[in-house]
């Protein structure tokens, strides 16, 4: 187990990694989904790739709920929160998409299992073990309200639009179409801001340089590929409305 020391300077060093990736994910599009292109090694198939990626974040978050040592009740609701979204990530909505024939490179694949394993261990020593939760006051209770309740819409938000983009796909000829319902109507891509909304929300419940970490990895990885789906909206339909932003309503 990581001292919090060692913890600590490990996560500022994977924020600096985070933010000088940040830059190149603007000017390389990740090559999966529609996306993806030919040049990036071996590949397997869509589904297989995103449930192994996302399912270290479950096994591991899993292993510290499971090794239960009397932990505050706070820490119980942020593992059981990041649980629920990644059960939905890892056992739900790769069975619902339609991936039929898709393919995703095996090094997406490596990076992806990278970023989960490393962010669901720092992330459960933080809830499980750095972080006092047993000396809480008024204004604490206050804060973990305020980032519960953004956890829930932004999961919320997440969920419906994900289901929106799954349905269209059902009913399209060539896979896709121009999606105006819900956060759509303001946004190219409010499943990743519903994303981003609810780790906002988990490090203000947290509150620790874990969660900040997470957030900000989210932020570094969702948001560059919001603005290339927003540009492949806007080139592949004509009359895709020009006035939509990619992620955030009315700003980017």
């Amino acid at each position: 187990m990581i001292g919090p020391e060692n913890l600590k300077n490990f996560i500022i060093v994977w924020i600096l990694f985070a933010l000088i990736l940040f830059p190149i994910l603007l000017f390389v599009k990740q090559p999966y989904g529609r996306h993806y292109r030919k040049g990036w090694g071996p590949t397997i198939s869509n589904r297989s790739g995103w449930v192994l990626m996302e399912i270290p974040s479950l096994l591991i978050f899993g292993y510290f709920l499971i090794d239960f040592q009397n932990y505050p009740v706070v820490a119980i609701i942020l593992l059981l929160l990041w649980l629920v979204h990644y059960f939905n990530r890892t056992l739900v909505f790769p069975f619902k998409i339609k991936t039929k024939g898709k393919k995703i490179p095996v090094i997406i694949i490596l990076f992806g299992i990278i970023f989960n394993v490393v962010n669901a261990y720092i992330n459960g020593i933080a809830v499980s073990e750095t972080t006092d939760y047993d000396t809480l006051e008024m204004n604490d209770f206050m804060r973990i309200g305020i980032g519960f309740i953004l956890f829930v819409i932004g999961m919320i938000i997440n969920i419906k639009s994900d289901n929106l983009l799954i349905s269209l796909r059902k009913t399209s000829t060539n896979g896709y179409q121009i999606p105006n319902r819900g956060f759509f109507r303001w946004v190219s891509c409010p499943n990743y801001m519903g994303e981003i909304m609810e780790w906002i929300g988990f490090a203000i419940m947290a509150w620790n340089l874990a969660a900040l970490s997470f957030l900000i990895w989210t932020i570094v990885n969702l948001v560059p590929r919001a603005l290339d789906h927003h540009k492949w909206y806007l080139q592949y339909f004509k009359d895709y409305p020009r006035n939509r932003k990619a992620i955030i309503p009315y700003f980017l």
